[in-house]
């Protein structure tokens, strides 16, 4: 990907499903899915009539959303008609916000190794789902209105993003927060979050923008980064030639790695937006505000901070497991069962992440619970058990959903810690490995790895290395 030696000017719009129950104007369910056209009513249609009535928790969701991206909360906010002809969106316009939307003046710090990048925040508004067309083989469409009326916020940047990386990196940072505030399953697939980039070039040292050009509906970080570097070398392209570049929205063809253009960009204006009638000001009570600031949850960097200083992990480590919510709440109830929060933190890190990765699984529907973990901890702790068997107690514990203490038993793998009987096989061994001995008393110190491996393959691995070592050190003095 190369710009050539324009810069490039980059910004996102992001629409995030909220989590509510209900639709943002109407009692209809909000969840995915369902027969089509099942969840629908009048409002979800915009028969004549219908009124539309807004979802306090939704308000709630986007209030938090806001205050979280540091944006400054309008006390009165303003819906206003979006007028627009899609076969998917059966009022001809949407339920949204204009130029009164309901938090503004944002700002987000990438989470970058570099020089801090920070990230304006133009505007949260709310604003109401469409439908879903259905393509068939033959040619036809269908029409799904379930998701008409669905509660979306919709998060506005400033084009203060200058690669596709950054892009990418901002719209994960923002998928963590949404998980973190509890608002919105950050499900790219299932389009409850979806990215619309805008992308122009101009020449360095340029403070105006150049034409922009739009990719709508991006469900991937990969879609996103790929979307982006391919317009940015087709702007390229033309500009070199000498060319225009003509404003358009265009849609992502990830098979083809192009975007395919939908339609000429429309402007505000075009939207014909105007105040929704049937809807009073949004007015938000002291009581909403307080509820909100009550809900406010420890954000992810106040988490990592938090683990750094409070369980001493490097900031590598507090990254990891504060990636998702979900993790980063495992470790703690691990850490505070167990009481080792290192040992916690290598064991979630290497073997349940590992497992997590190879399986596709989600932490929630992981089958060791953070007492069975911290319990296998206490065990490698308390010398029943070596470390290297640990490993052993926790496959079993994943594959037959057993304690560990049941698993340590079935496997067999209780520690040899007696001295008598590490003893006699340590005679063994040196007794089998004269050479090895005579060289290891002449200097090469290095072969007491050996003769540690060779007396714990012989204990099938329970044998205590540390009395094992203790017990060679003596004998080959």
């Amino acid at each position: 990907m190369s710009a050539g030696r324009y810069e490039t000017v980059i910004g996102l719009e992001i629409h995030v499903q909220l989590l509510t129950s209900t639709k943002l104007f109407c009692a209809c369910p909000a969840e995915f899915g369902g027969e089509p056209n099942s969840r629908i009513c009048p409002v979800c249609l915009g028969l004549p009539g219908a009124l539309p009535a807004v979802n306090r928790e939704a308000v709630k969701m986007a209030v938090l959303l806001g205050t979280a991206l540091g944006c400054d909360v309008r006390s009165r906010s303003v819906f206003a008609r979006k007028n627009y002809f899609y076969p998917d969106c059966p009022r001809n316009y949407q339920i949204s916000m204009f130029d009164k939307p309901l938090c503004e003046n944002g700002v987000v710090e990438l989470d970058s190794d570099d020089a801090p990048v920070r990230i304006r925040i133009e505007r949260v508004h709310l604003e109401d789902d469409s439908g879903k067309l259905i393509h068939e083989s033959d040619g036809g469409s269908l029409v799904d209105f379930n998701r008409c009326g669905v509660p979306l916020a919709e998060i506005v940047t400033m084009p203060d993003l200058r690669t596709p990386a950054e892009a990418r990196m901002l719209v994960k940072q923002l998928r963590q927060l949404v998980r973190y505030l509890g608002i919105c399953d950050g499900n790219l697939e299932e389009g409850s979050m979806r990215c619309d980039v805008n992308v122009s070039l101009r020449n360095p040292g340029e403070t105006e923008l150049g034409t922009k050009t739009e990719i709508k509906n991006l469900n991937s970080f990969k879609a996103i980064e790929s979307g982006l570097e391919a317009e940015i070398v087709r702007q390229a392209a033309l500009l070199d030639a000498g060319k225009e570049i003509e404003q358009v929205t265009s849609l992502w063809d990830s098979q083809h790695r192009e975007s395919v253009v939908m339609r000429s960009k429309e402007k505000a204006h075009d939207y014909r937006y105007f105040r929704e009638p049937d809807l009073e000001d949004l007015v938000l009570d002291e009581g909403l505000l307080k509820k909100v600031e009550s809900l406010m949850p420890e954000l992810p960097r106040e988490r990592r901070g938090r683990f750094v200083d409070q369980y001493g992990l490097s900031d590598y480590d507090s990254v990891v497991l504060t990636s998702e919510k979900e993790i980063a709440d495992y470790f703690e109830e691990v850490a505070r069962l167990s009481g080792d929060p290192r040992s916690s933190s290598n064991w979630i890190m290497r073997e349940v992440m590992g497992e997590l990765n190879n399986t596709g699984k989600d932490i929630r529907s992981f089958g060791v619970s953070p007492e069975g973990l911290s319990e296998l901890i206490k065990e490698i702790a308390s010398g029943r058990i070596s470390a290297t068997a640990g490993g052993e107690v926790f496959g079993e514990m994943v594959r037959s959903d057993v304690e560990p203490g049941d698993a340590i038993a079935s496997l067999g793998l209780e520690q040899v810690s007696g001295e008598d009987e590490i003893s006699e096989m340590v005679g063994t061994v040196l007794e089998a490995a004269p050479d090895e001995v005579r060289r290891y008393r002449e200097g090469e110190r290095k072969l007491l790895g050996y003769f540690v491996g060779q007396v714990m393959k012989m204990s099938g691995g329970r044998a205590n290395p540390s009395k094992v070592n203790e017990i060679l050190k003596e004998r080959l003095h």
